[in-house]
C-alpha cells in the first residue's frame, strides 16, 4: 500500500516536471495587436495675407460710413472726399471675399462638416482638389446655408449702412446750398481729380489689432454677433467663394505657403465691375463739378451710395427699393444735372492721373 501511494506520487511529480519542460518548448503567444491611434487633423489655417485683405476691407468700410453730413467748409469736403475715394477695385473686393472666409469660419457646423474629411491625407487631398476645381463645391457641406446666411447678413448690412450714409451725404448737397461758401468754385480741381485718380489706385492698409480680431474669428474663437439665419442657394460667386476659402482653412490649406493657389481661388472674372462703374462716374463727377456743394453731391452718390450697393449687390442682400443702377447717365453726374456724356467731361474722367516729379 506505501509502495503504491509513493509509485503514484513519484509518478505525479514526472509528470509536472514532464508538462512543465514540454510547455516550454512552445512558442509562446503574440502580443497583443497595437492599434494606432488616429492621425490628428491639421489645425485651421488662414493666411494672415488674406487676413489683411478682410481687414483692409472692413477697415475702409467702417471709415467711409463715419462719414458725416455735416458740413461747414470746403476743407471738410476734400477731407471725405479723400477718406472715401481710397479703395483699389479688385482689392476691395478679394478683400470683401477674405471677409467673407472669416465669417464662413464662424459657422461651427459648416467647419465641423469640413473637418470631417481633415483626418485622411488621401480624403483631405480629394476634398481639396475639388474646392481648387469648382468653388461652388463647397455648397455641398453641411452647414453651407447658414454659412452663407452669415456672409450675406453681414455684408448686407456693411453695405447698406454705407449707402445709407451716402443719402445723407447727398441730401446735404442740397441744404448747404443755403450757404455761401458752398456755391464758391473748388480750388484745384484737376488736383483733387488726380488724387481720386491715384487712390483708387492704390491698395487699402489694414489695422493691426483688427487683423488679430480676425485671426482669432477665422479659428472659431470668436462667435458671430449676429442671429445666423440658413440661406438658400443659389448664391452670388462672392459667398460662394468665400466658403470655398474657408473650407480649404479648415482643411488646413489656406496657409501662406498656399497663397497663390488662395488667391486664384478668390478671384472671380469681371465681378469688379460694379465698383469700376462707380469710379468711373466719380471721375465724371468730379471733371464737371465746379461749387462745393456739387463735390458733395459727388461724394455721397458716386462714393458712398455706389460702393454700398455694390457691396450688397455681390453679397446678393436685398438692394433698397430706391437703389439707381450704376449706369453714367446725365442727371447722375451732378447736382445741377452736368451731362456726363460731355466732351470734356469723359476727356478730364478718362484722364490718368499726373505722375509725380522726383
Amino acid at each position: 500500500m506505501l509502495s503504491t501511494t509513493r509509485t503514484r506520487a513519484a509518478l505525479t511529480a514526472i509528470a509536472v516536471v514532464a508538462a512543465t519542460l514540454l510547455a516550454s518548448c512552445e512558442t509562446p503567444p503574440p502580443p497583443p495587436p497595437v492599434v494606432a491611434a488616429p492621425a490628428a487633423p491639421p489645425p485651421i489655417t488662414l493666411s494672415s495675407s488674406i487676413v489683411e485683405k478682410a481687414s483692409a476691407f472692413r477697415g475702409y468700410m467702417q471709415r467711409a460710413e463715419a462719414i458725416s453730413p455735416t458740413f461747414e467748409n470746403g476743407d471738410q469736403i476734400q477731407s471725405s472726399l479723400k477718406v472715401a475715394v481710397a479703395y483699389e477695385p479688385k482689392q476691395f473686393l478679394a478683400g470683401a471675399t477674405a471677409y467673407a472666409a472669416v465669417l464662413a469660419l464662424q459657422d461651427p457646423t459648416f467647419v465641423a462638416s469640413v473637418r470631417a474629411f481633415a483626418a485622411d491625407p488621401a480624403q483631405r487631398q480629394q476634398v481639396v482638389n475639388q474646392l481648387i476645381a469648382d468653388p461652388a463645391y463647397a455648397v455641398g457641406f453641411k452647414g453651407s446655408d447658414t454659412a452663407a446666411g452669415l456672409i450675406i447678413d453681414t455684408l448686407g448690412a456693411d453695405g447698406l449702412k454705407l449707402y445709407t450714409a451716402g443719402k445723407a451725404v447727398k441730401q446735404s448737397a442740397y441744404d448747404i446750398q443755403r450757404s455761401k461758401w458752398s456755391t464758391q468754385s473748388v480750388l484745384d480741381r484737376d488736383g483733387r481729380l488726380a488724387y481720386a485718380k491715384t487712390m483708387s489706385a492704390t491698395p487699402g492698409l489694414a489695422d493691426s489689432v483688427d487683423m488679430a480680431a480676425l485671426q482669432q474669428a477665422s479659428i472659431g474663437a470668436v462667435p458671430p454677433t449676429i442671429t445666423v439665419r440658413s440661406a438658400p442657394p443659389p448664391y452670388k460667386p462672392l459667398v460662394i467663394r468665400g466658403m470655398a476659402v474657408a473650407a480649404l482653412a479648415a482643411l488646413g490649406y489656406a496657409g501662406d505657403d498656399k497663397l497663390t493657389l488662395i488667391d486664384a481661388v478668390m478671384a472671380e472674372p469681371a465681378s469688379a465691375m460694379c465698383l469700376n462703374m462707380g469710379k468711373l462716374n466719380l471721375y465724371q463727377c468730379l471733371a464737371v463739378a465746379k461749387p462745393h456743394y456739387e463735390d458733395v453731391f459727388c461724394l455721397g452718390q458716386h462714393i458712398m451710395m455706389d460702393t454700398g450697393m455694390c457691396v450688397m449687390k455681390a453679397s446678393g442682400a436685398e438692394l433698397p427699393y430706391e437703389a439707381p443702377r450704376l449706369l453714367p447717365v446725365k442727371e447722375s453726374i451732378s447736382v445741377k444735372g452736368a451731362g456726363s456724356n460731355s466732351k470734356k467731361a469723359k476727356a478730364a474722367a478718362a484722364k490718368p492721373a499726373a505722375k509725380k516729379k522726383s
